[in-house]
């Protein structure tokens, strides 16, 4: 029986760090306020000139080095992103090149924060059916461009990161089951329509400023909670697996209140679940991947322990995996 497993993870994040004390500067808010909606204290926020692919580079050659695998042994780059370099090339094309890799297939996927369980899903495919051996999926967000911070509703949230998994064939368990989702109905909810063919055929009567981000963040709240929980444990009684079997939950970093009630709806104690969050922000599709890349550097997470991993994104869309790394 093939199987596809993750043997290597990376995660960047960019030198310049954005405080709470940072923000209380910009818009009408403090630290407690913060604090207590978010449980976020810090983020992370790209230079002007550090574009979403060279973030990436950085992780990927974190998580190619841990892997053990050559640029020229990747058969394949998925790259999950909303902030890519440009709409052409795709990020993973421009990725490839500063890789050095040509000739396998590189694409983006747009699934917001949901992204690399998308990504993860999609490698598992691709290796079980034979096409694939080896395939990078490396995430990348610059959210600071595209973040409106005169609204404090969403600029307490998000920070810029990059995070990367190589995904390998493999005879042993690694991926267990994964489930993904989406409704477009919900979509008012977090949408960001700046850049979008929309805006772009009537830039001249609109103001970009009003097209970044909006979120209507009690609706998300209770959508996320509910399709993040119960597609969870979906995913986990697809793997075989009970939630006694799982040693961690690494959740998408939306906001502690968020996975805190995610965790209570799993019966899974908060001293199993991986958080970054505080100090990295909200930093959609790499959230998972650096997460679980500083979990393992750090001694937590390791190989051999069995994973649920859970998001949900912009769109809207949700989804989950179980897999023993």
């Amino acid at each position: 029986m093939l199987y596809s497993r993750i043997i290597g993870t990376g995660a960047y994040f960019p030198e310049k760090i954005l405080t709470n004390a940072d923000l209380m500067k910009m818009v009408d808010t403090d630290d407690k306020w913060i604090v207590e909606r978010t449980g976020i204290h810090t983020r992370h926020i790209s230079a002007k000139n550090e574009a979403t692919s060279e973030m990436a580079y950085e992780a990927a050659k974190e998580a190619l080095d841990m892997a053990g695998v050559k640029a020229s042994e990747i058969d394949g780059i998925i790259f999950p992103t909303i902030t890519p370099d440009y709409i052409l090339p795709c990020a993973a094309a421009v990725l490839g090149g500063r890789l050095g890799i040509s000739g396998p297939f590189a694409f983006d996927l747009n699934m917001a924060c949901t992204g690399f369980i998308c990504a993860l899903n999609i490698a598992d495919a691709f290796i079980k059916n034979g096409q694939c051996k080896t395939i990078l999926i490396a995430t990348g967000e610059r959210l600071s461009t595209v973040t409106n911070y005169s609204d404090r509703a969403t600029c307490i949230l998000f920070g810029d990161a990059a995070g990367a998994a190589v995904v390998r064939a493999d005879t042993k368990h690694g991926i267990r089951s994964c489930s993904i989702y989406a409704d477009g109905s919900y979509g008012d909810l977090l949408y960001m329509h700046g850049m979008g063919s929309t805006y772009l055929a009537n830039r001249d009567t609109m103001n970009l400023d009003d097209e970044m981000i909006v979120m209507k963040g009690n609706d998300v709240f209770k959508l996320a909670v509910r399709a993040m929980s119960d597609t969870a444990a979906e995913t986990l009684e697809k793997s075989g697996l009970k939630s006694d079997d799982i040693d961690f939950v690494v959740p998408h970093q939306a906001n502690i209140r968020i996975v805190e009630a995610v965790a209570k709806r799993l019966e899974v104690g908060m001293d199993r679940v991986i958080i970054n969050l505080d100090r990295r922000g909200n930093c959609s599709a790499p959230t998972i991947p650096t997460a679980l890349d500083e979990g393992i550097r750090s001694g937590k997470v390791k190989f051999g322990d069995n994973i649920l991993m859970a998001a949900f994104g912009g769109g809207m869309n949700w989804g989950a995996a179980v897999l023993t790394l």
